[in-house]
């Protein structure tokens, strides 16, 4: 059981904002791109990667920072696999989701929307096992 705003519990309830937020990216947002008039599909690709960063980045910042932190003070399998699992997220995003959506500034392109979409269920699925992991670990 964990502490009420322990590290744990920061961890926790910020891997649920990011769980819930990636779902939504993943069910409803990305797929709505096809639907974008192609005239001002730039501008909402523009609009889109500046207002999601101020949601996305201080949240998989305090993440990294808290699962590090964790880690640290108290090694254990679960933290292990939630630094992998950030890891492998971290890698996604900036190796995979972040090109695409430098593409997508560029035109509309709807091979590349499926592309976004497909690869993006591995960040949705990472943060999904890792909620998963951490609530069996910390309740």
């Amino acid at each position: 059981m964990i502490k009420l705003y322990s590290p744990e519990h920061l961890h926790l309830l910020i891997t649920f904002g990011l769980l819930i937020l990636i779902w939504i990216v993943q069910i409803l947002h990305y797929p709505s791109f096809y639907f974008y008039d192609e005239n001002k599909f730039s501008k909402a690709m523009l609009f889109h990667q500046r207002a999601i960063s101020y949601v996305t980045l201080p949240l998989m910042v305090s993440e990294l920072i808290l699962v590090t932190l964790i880690f640290s003070n108290s090694p254990n399998f679960f933290h292990l696999l939630s630094i992998i699992i950030v890891g492998i997220i971290w890698l996604s995003t900036f190796l995979i989701q972040v090109p695409l959506h430098k593409k997508l500034l560029l035109s509309k392109d709807n091979r590349l929307i499926k592309k976004l979409i497909n690869t993006n269920w591995i960040r949705t699925g990472a943060w999904s096992i890792k909620f998963i992991l951490l609530s069996w670990n910390y309740l």
